[in-house]
């Protein structure tokens, strides 16, 4: 009896070990972990290329970035075409500096 529960331990023991390993590295294995890989699929699916990125700050507007960094107003738009102008928000990520592709 002894021998029987003891199996059964070792045997749940793998089988638990093996679905933590695979929910802690499966993620890693498709590029999404903590987003690595993300931000350069979504930008070569648009066509750009961002090379620095700005976290939008309390108040600011997106001219209020354009001039901050002296960028071209029809370069940002490019740089950025999902931005919605109107709905900015604290610690959103702006491309600063970058090309269409």
């Amino acid at each position: 009896m002894a021998k029987s529960s003891n199996a059964t331990a070792v045997i749940i023991s793998l089988v638990l070990m093996l679905s933590l390993f695979l929910i802690t590295f499966s993620p890693v294995a498709e590029g999404r972990f903590i987003g690595v890989g993300m931000v350069k699929e979504e930008e070569e699916a648009a066509g750009i290329l961002c090379d620095l990125v700005h976290g939008v700050e309390s108040g600011e507007t997106c001219s209020g970035v354009v001039e901050k960094f002296k960028l071209n107003a029809e370069t940002f738009t490019l740089i950025n075409p999902n931005l919605n102008c109107d709905a900015l928000f604290v610690g959103q990520w702006v491309c600063i500096d970058g090309a269409p592709n």
